[in-house]
């Protein structure tokens, strides 16, 4: 009797343990990595303006109020600057943020460490696999947000890196920046939906101007925070008439101007 009660107990335990587990494991709402693009084609002005939206954003008490109304009240925040194959550094390692102090915090270190400058190409699937690199798994949800001016045209297929980060459940949000984009076909703006975002609840939101700048980045880490509805895929379904996008058009951009030399 009592080997037949321990039995039972052992089943019972090791039917809620997974369960336990994972709830311990999730220790967040979300980990979210914010992957921004210096690259050479973004000069010191955009560069600047991109990381003060950033700053204002993270200090503005809408984020912490959204920080706030996840099921847990706290995220993992990461800040990565990013350009060509390989070139990519973690400018702000994760830390908890919880409410306006820590967030506030977080935007203090990041306002007093240089910006990166990487002067070689765009590779776009360089750091998308970097980044899903950093997550450890305390995430309910785990997001990549990645800025970007131009196409990929360096460091591997962009659609097979994104699709192999969405394979492993995280979702690839967009904020193509369209103050100077290169010239590709289709624009930028599509080319970062068909190409770049992925996984359930992606969504792509571009900037045309740098007096929106701010207030877009403001707008979508928000919604980044807030976005729960897996069924909400947010993303732009192409009209059918219109060609599929070329998603090597960076590549092809890349080899034509060398060629030229």
């Amino acid at each position: 009797m009592a080997l037949h009660l321990v039995a039972v107990c052992f089943i019972i335990l090791s039917i809620f343990a997974p369960s336990r587990a994972a709830a311990q494991a999730a220790s967040v709402d979300l980990e979210l990595v914010l992957a921004v693009d210096v690259s050479g084609s973004i000069d010191a002005r955009e560069t600047a303006l991109q990381r003060g939206g950033y700053l204002a954003a993270i200090r503005s008490p809408e984020f912490a109020a959204a920080v706030g109304a996840g099921t847990l009240g706290k995220i993992r925040l990461t800040y990565v600057e990013w350009a060509g194959d390989g070139a990519h550094q973690v400018t702000v390692p994760w830390r908890l943020i919880d409410g306006p102090e820590t967030a506030r915090a977080f935007a203090d270190e990041l306002a007093g460490k240089p910006a990166a400058r990487f002067r070689w190409g765009t590779s776009i699937s360089s750091v998308l696999r970097f980044s899903a690199g950093l997550f450890e798994g305390s995430g309910s949800r785990q997001v990549i947000d990645i800025s970007g001016d131009g196409p990929n045209n360096v460091g591997g297929t962009v659609t097979v890196a994104r699709d192999a980060v969405v394979a492993q459940g995280i979702v690839i949000n967009g904020l193509p920046m369209l103050l100077k984009p290169a010239q590709i076909l289709p624009p930028l703006d599509r080319y970062f939906v068909d190409c770049v975002i992925g996984g359930e609840g992606s969504f792509s939101l571009p900037v045309t101007s740098i007096d929106s700048l701010a207030e877009a980045i403001r707008m979508k880490l928000i919604r980044e925070l807030l976005s729960s509805d897996a069924n909400d895929t947010g993303r732009i379904i192409p009209a059918a008439t219109e060609p599929p996008t070329d998603c090597l058009a960076g590549e092809k951009e890349r080899a034509r101007r060398q060629d030229q030399y």
